[in-house]
């Protein structure tokens, strides 16, 4: 299963997806939004307000829940700079992928696209970030009274 942000709440089966209307714009709140804006997070809640001001963030024990409901083996998902490019969450049942390295020239992060083969085994391409020479700041200073 893929989707942008992550899981909500309001997701208890996958087909519900199905329903949304599109096309539609964001709302502040509910199943749509927290497709989009929701991020896994290691905590004892399953459920907390997202930092990022919109949505929530959910724990491992939901990502347990939901692919043990659903059969799923894996849920992908983007929406977060992660060093590596890559990053497992919830014994590898779900995985953030970015794809941007040097996310905004503000990140030294790699970049990563994923593979599914037919077999459904997952590989990862490593997006390395461009090289950027080193700017130096020079500052310059002046004792001279006028």
């Amino acid at each position: 299963m893929c989707m942008h942000g992550g899981l909500s709440p309001e997701l208890s089966v996958p087909k519900q997806i199905l329903s949304l209307e599109r096309p539609n714009d964001v709302p502040d709140t509910g199943l749509l939004c927290d497709l989009l804006w929701s991020d896994p997070k290691l905590s004892d809640k399953d459920w907390e307000e997202n930092e990022r001001g919109v949505s929530y963030t959910f724990n491992e024990k939901v990502v347990d829940d939901f692919c043990e409901k659903n059969d799923i083996d894996l849920i992908c998902r983007g929406h977060l700079v992660v060093d590596d490019g890559y990053e497992f969450f919830a014994d590898r049942k779900l995985v953030t992928i970015f794809s941007a390295p040097n996310y905004c020239g503000m990140f030294a992060n790699d970049g990563c696209l994923m593979r599914v083969a037919e077999d459904l085994t997952c590989g990862f391409l490593i997006l390395k970030p461009k090289k950027i020479k080193e700017k130096k700041l020079c500052i310059i200073s002046s004792t001279e009274q006028p």
